[in-house]
């Protein structure tokens, strides 16, 4: 997510947090509302992450505000009424996530997003090492094609391979039929 989304994103989530009841909000309930809001599917693992990261801080400076108002008095608990919405939300979130899983298996796998470790969609595997990823670097959408290796248990890419920008994508495709022809004349050739 670039530096952009990730201030209006940010925005959006802090006017949720201080417009809503908190005692009914669920960091689920906040990323869906952002997303509508922005149009920006927020349910990827980094962006569950960022704006998990936004709820947390804002609770974390409520907590804070109530614990300077009481100076001394019952922080105790504040920080179990904190603890205890932390839980319902994680334990919402698990549910949610767990039903969303159960919807694409029914579906027999279709529209199942694949998540490499470092959090790049992977579009398709095209080999046992090799893989289309599509990924965020520097503020750009790339698409990557490229080998990977396996270091300390975690699959990791390799410098074997290519990654283009979205445009450059965009060109490649349009000359498969192109490639797609070459392939057959040699093949013809042989």
């Amino acid at each position: 997510m670039d530096e952009k989304t990730q201030d209006k994103v940010e925005a959006a989530v802090l006017e949720i947090l201080r417009g809503s009841d908190m005692e009914s909000l669920t960091e689920y309930k906040v990323r869906t509302a952002a997303a509508e809001r922005l149009g920006i599917d927020l349910d990827l693992p980094l962006h569950k992450r960022f704006v998990r990261r936004l709820v947390e801080d804002y609770l974390k400076s409520l907590a804070e505000e109530e614990d300077e108002k009481q100076k001394g008095g019952s922080r105790k608990e504040g920080k179990k009424k904190q603890q205890r919405q932390e839980e319902e939300e994680q334990e919402e979130d698990e549910e949610k996530e767990g039903e969303e899983e159960e919807e694409e298996e029914d579906k027999g796998g279709e529209g199942k997003k694949e998540f490499d470790d470092n959090g790049d969609l992977i579009l398709c595997r095209l080999s046992k090492n090799r893989r289309v990823t599509l990924q965020e670097f520097k503020g750009k959408t790339l698409v990557s094609i490229r080998e990977y290796y396996i270091k300390d248990g975690k699959e990791m890419p390799s410098s074997k391979g290519m990654s283009m920008t979205v445009e450059q994508w965009e060109t490649f495709s349009k000359s498969v039929p192109a490639i797609e022809d070459a392939i057959r004349t040699l093949g013809e050739s042989d």
